[in-house]
């Protein structure tokens, strides 16, 4: 029984090796090269993965870029996301206030400027044109203030802080300028902006 026995597995290792070997006929080269590749751990066609030298990095077929929150590599695309997830905080956006303070009280800078924006509104509704526009700049120029010299702002941030200070101090300015040399009985003249007006309008 045993001699039996050990006659047919012969045979069928025999049979193992005839059948290993054609296949092996019928591949070419190239695939030669693949299946050593596969054996090593390796993607055909990428030379960046090595084998055999018993680094344990992981193999990538496709381009990827940073890890996400679960720490595993995401595939990049050059198509713009559908919905935008996430934005980087600007130089400065940070909360105004400690954390356990209420939500108005860590957004105080903001609330600041638009509540003297409303009011400056306010008052050119009710006719005070000249005091409303001033305040308007006033809390533009405000805002600037703060965003130099505070280092968290808030929603008053929005972009570099150079940029926002360049952007409030600028519009404020203009916005008070304007209010000062308004029509009729303007409070500030500039005598040459005046003949620069009736040139450019002659």
């Amino acid at each position: 029984m045993r001699e039996a026995e050990e006659a047919e597995k012969a045979e069928e290792t025999e049979e193992a090796v005839r059948s290993g070997g054609e296949a092996s006929e019928g591949a070419g080269p190239g695939d030669d090269t693949e299946a050593a590749a596969a054996e090593a751990g390796a993607v055909p066609g990428d030379g960046e993965a090595g084998a055999g030298d018993g680094s344990e990095d992981p193999v990538t077929i496709d381009a990827v870029s940073a890890p996400d929150a679960e720490g595993r590599p995401r595939r990049t695309t050059r198509r713009f996301p559908l919905f935008t997830r996430d934005t980087a905080r600007p130089e400065g956006g940070g909360r105004a206030a400690p954390g356990d303070a209420p939500a108005p009280a860590r957004q105080w800078p903001i609330l600041a400027v638009l509540s003297a924006v409303g009011l400056g509104l306010l008052l050119v509704a009710l006719d005070a044109f000249r005091f409303g526009t001033v305040l308007i700049g006033a809390a533009l120029l405000a805002g600037a203030v703060m965003r130099w010299m505070l280092p968290d702002v808030g929603m008053l941030a929005v972009r570099s802080r150079f940029t926002d200070m360049v952007t409030y101090g600028v519009l404020g300015l203009a916005i008070v300028l304007l209010a000062l040399m308004a029509q009729p009985n303007p409070w500030l003249v500039i005598p040459f902006l005046d003949d620069t007006l009736h040139f450019t309008v002659r």
